[in-house]
């Protein structure tokens, strides 16, 4: 993949993502495994990247007035520790391409509205189940190197308990914490970084507030986050069956 395109690339995936409350890690780790980048460098690339549009994220929703702090704290207490933890494990490189495709696939669903908007009357959330869900979330974000957004929004969303502005703003901040515990767990590893990465960053942080702002206050334009889709469908296809 030349660099214009990955580029290029990435910054669609942050743009379509933050649509949704999302850092896009995901999508960054398969553009970067597909053009050949070791695990060692995509990992934390990926996280870096996934900070920096999850925040902008977080800001545009909380500031739209989108954000409950007692719908986050239960899924982010045991989370990040264990996300810290996660970011210990090293998965055997097809095992880890094989996850993240299914992740990905997750992430195409949630971008189709696949797990509806949460409409219709709320539900309470047991405490209990959501620390509990939190710390599964955590501890594989943290392996596999993403916030866990794409895993803890479709949840939120098929058990309604919150709508999808709710869920974004929710999940932005999850996977901000997650992510940054995951990092400072690679920390303590040797972490590599390309040349290029502050080229990515910048790109990743166009495409995320552009599309932060879209969603956290607009209707989203569903053909752009489906053509999204489609690339992430590919990607997962080429990633399990590599």
């Amino acid at each position: 993949m030349n660099e214009a395109l990955l580029i290029g690339l990435i910054a669609l995936v942050a743009f379509a993502y933050a649509l949704v409350g999302h850092g896009g890690a995901s999508g960054y780790i398969a553009l970067l495994t597909l053009s050949g980048f070791s695990i060692a460098v995509v990992r934390p690339s990926a996280l870096v990247l996934n900070i920096c549009v999850s925040a902008l994220a977080f800001l545009q929703f909380a500031r739209a007035g989108h954000f409950q702090w007692k719908l986050f704290w239960p899924f982010a207490v045991l989370a990040v520790p264990c996300a810290w933890l996660g970011s210990q494990i090293d998965l055997e490189p097809l095992m880890y391409q094989r996850i993240l495709a299914l992740c990905l696939l997750v992430a195409v669903a949630r971008l189709f509205g696949v797990f509806g908007s949460g409409e219709g009357e709320r539900r309470e959330m047991p405490v209990a189940l959501a620390i509990g869900i939190g710390a599964v979330l955590g501890l594989l974000s943290g392996a596999i190197g993403i916030g866990g957004g794409i895993l803890l929004s479709p949840l939120l969303l098929l058990f309604r308990w919150a709508d999808a502005k709710t869920t974004a703003a929710t999940s932005a901040l999850f996977i901000l914490v997650n992510s940054l515990a995951g990092l400072a767990g690679l920390w303590s590893a040797a972490v590599a970084f390309d040349p290029r990465m502050l080229t990515w960053v910048a790109m990743a942080l166009v495409g995320g507030l552009a599309g932060s702002w879209i969603g956290a206050r607009r209707v989203p334009e569903p053909r752009l986050r489906q053509v999204l889709g489609v690339v992430l469908v590919f990607a997962s296809v080429k990633l399990f069956f590599p």
